[in-house]
């Protein structure tokens, strides 16, 4: 990482966990030196968000995000949460675009466009997902895949100091297979140039981009070493002691 952006370190729980589970994860990330310049975001299911936000809000560098969230206000949306529902559980941040919403739940990047809005407008910063599949890599798609997923992000941004970009290939998502730090390297310096260009080179120097995809305790020093890598949106190793270390990844 470089640039003076700071690290960012993010836990997806997914739909994970019970009260007894998530209160012992908080009490260690309360209990346990993490290092005060890392950014840290934890994203319990929507249940579960009053309850981690309590437990952690005497940890001044550790904050909660929801999962999703609807593009409306209020409505009659069954089991959808709105911007304004997931704030007055505590979350200060949303994370968008999942793998798992555009290609689980068929979310289009039009939706993900209007959700983008409407958090920004909440005043809530945005985790912005985008990633390729096994398909698109494999055809020299990948680029292509990113930038339209991008596009739908920034015609819905009005300010880019409320954006995280987390990059996660979806072939590397809960499989085990992590791209190596230098295509993860090499993806995100194109996405750092799509920036520059199509944003500005003041947003793009400045917007942390993260990486998504078997992030694990053994592969994120390396991976935390490369120049246009900002931090890591962790699924499954966020809910294990590990995801401490990767908290500490970057300590000197």
């Amino acid at each position: 990482m470089s640039g003076g952006r700071q690290f960012f370190v993010g836990g997806n729980f997914k739909m994970n966990g019970n009260t007894k589970s998530l209160s012992a994860i908080a009490e260690r990330l309360s209990s346990s030196d993490l290092d005060d310049t890392v950014e840290v975001v934890v994203a319990p299911p929507a249940s579960y968000l009053a309850l981690l936000s309590a437990k952690l809000s005497a940890k001044e560098n550790v904050n909660v995000s929801a999962q999703n969230v609807h593009e409306a206000e209020k409505g009659a949306f069954t089991g959808e949460i709105s911007c304004s529902m997931a704030q007055d559980c505590g979350a200060r941040y949303a994370i968008l675009g999942h793998s798992e919403r555009r290609h689980v739940f068929g979310e289009s990047n039009e939706q993900i466009g209007t959700k983008t809005k409407s958090v920004l407008a909440a005043g809530l910063v945005v985790i912005a997902c985008i990633g390729e599949k096994a398909e698109d890599r494999k055809s020299g798609n990948t680029m292509n895949v990113c930038v339209e997923q991008l596009t739908a992000f920034k015609e819905n941004i009005n300010d880019w100091s409320k954006v995280v970009i987390a990059y996660e290939p979806v072939w590397a998502i809960g499989t085990g297979e992590v791209a190596t730090p230098e295509i993860a390297q090499e993806t995100h310096s194109q996405i750092r140039t799509w920036l520059s260009e199509n944003v500005g080179s003041e947003v793009a120097a400045s917007t942390r981009i993260i990486y998504g995809g078997s992030v694990n305790g053994k592969n994120c020093k390396d991976l935390s070493l490369q120049p246009d890598i900002d931090g890591f949106l962790v699924g499954g190793a966020s809910l294990k002691p590990e995801f401490v270390d990767i908290i500490n990844c970057t300590r000197k």
